[in-house]
């Protein structure tokens, strides 16, 4: 046996691995480049344009996962459990009306705190309803329920609406609940806040001197079946403290409401 030759061929054969873990290292290490050069460079957009990020942007990975949930049908004891009010339900049941019999008087500059104890005490499940948008031309005030502190975007299914009057008072509302909300297979990593407004940003949605006053992350339908839907976790954005644009965590996708309240997805 040759010991000459089996020794060369086993320095012939680590030089050649070593030569290809240097190239994979290379790989990689190009690629972290890259991805930080692209983030930079779409930072460095933002700040020719004069748009602002003014919140602090999550660090960490954030994993989030679908949900199921069907819409409640309300029963006539639901309406008994309702005092000062005079509700009627809607066919098929799932959406409640109410008229107050003595109107609740907001203020002059409307906030949410002032009808936090009203909706408690006054409204089926209020507790699991937080504040989403003033619409001063349909002269609404809307309220998203809420899953574990995650707001439902906009779902026909799971809001309040009330209706104020020419004197700034609170006489109706309009009500849906959905229940049984279930998650759907494991949590997964979702989109980067940053990612989500970059998508804004590249389909022209911010404007330049924007300022992006709030980012948060809640559920807006994804499938709408007969008895039930499927939600998907949301990048809500909000620019310049009113306007509120919405982003797919998982697709990417900017969401659009129609006048039905239901999502399109781009």
């Amino acid at each position: 046996m040759d010991w000459s030759k089996i020794k060369t061929i086993f320095i012939i054969t680590f030089l050649i691995l070593d030569v290809y873990l240097l190239f994979q290292f290379m790989k990689i290490r190009d690629a972290n480049n890259f991805e930080v050069v692209t983030e930079t460079s779409f930072e460095d957009k933002l700040k020719g344009q004069e748009i602002k990020i003014e919140v602090e942007l999550p660090k960490t990975q954030i994993k989030a996962q679908y949900l199921s949930a069907q819409p409640k049908s309300f029963t006539k004891s639901d309406l008994m459990k309702l005092k000062g009010q005079i509700p009627v339900l809607k066919d098929p049941g799932t959406t409640l009306i109410a008229e107050l019999e003595k109107p609740f008087q907001l203020g002059n500059k409307f906030e949410p705190s002032e009808l936090a104890s009203f909706i408690k005490e006054n409204i089926l499940n209020g507790d699991q309803y937080q504040f989403g948008e003033k619409d001063d031309k349909k002269n609404t005030i809307t309220y998203f329920q809420q899953f574990e502190n995650f707001r439902l975007y906009k779902n026909i299914n799971g809001m309040i609406v009330f209706t104020v009057n020419s004197d700034n008072q609170i006489v109706a509302y309009q009500q849906t609940y959905l229940e049984e909300i279930e998650r759907l297979a494991a949590k997964e990593e979702i989109l980067t806040p940053l990612k989500a407004i970059e998508t804004l940003h590249q389909k022209g949605e911010l404007k330049p001197k924007s300022k992006i006053t709030n980012v948060e992350l809640g559920y807006s339908t994804r499938i709408q079946l007969a008895a039930s839907q499927v939600l998907a976790p949301t990048w809500r954005i909000v620019v310049n403290d009113k306007d509120s644009l919405y982003v797919n965590a998982f697709e990417g996708q900017i969401i659009q409401f129609n006048s039905d309240e239901k999502t399109n997805v781009e």
